[in-house]
């Protein structure tokens, strides 16, 4: 069994997104709008991350803020459940938190 999500990033003549769409069909997603995305990977064999973030010329910064603060926090929830690392995933959080209040995004 195979499962497909796949990115259509439209580019301008000067190669910035200009639109950004996803698909999931497992998932009921087609073609969703997104202004944003971040793409990890995991290479076993090197031991290293490679990395793809986009996003569109028309996203806004404070919607980037709250974007990186969002994914702070997935992040956390993520490493506790991957590692059992409780400890660990609350200083993520509380890095987020801190990261939210430098940036006003919550009070």
């Amino acid at each position: 069994m195979n499962s497909k999500i796949s990115l259509d990033i439209e580019l301008d003549k000067n190669r910035v997104p200009k639109n950004i769409q996803w698909s999931a069909p497992d998932g009921g997603v087609d073609k969703s709008k997104a202004d944003a995305f971040m793409l990890s990977v995991w290479d076993g064999k090197t031991k290293d991350t490679l990395k793809i973030d986009l996003w569109t010329k028309d996203m806004l910064v404070d919607d980037m803020k709250k974007f990186y603060h969002q994914t702070l926090l997935s992040m956390a929830d993520s490493f506790k459940r991957s590692t059992n690392e409780d400890e660990i995933s609350e200083d993520i959080r509380d890095f987020a938190k801190y990261f939210a209040e430098k940036l006003k995004l919550i009070g």
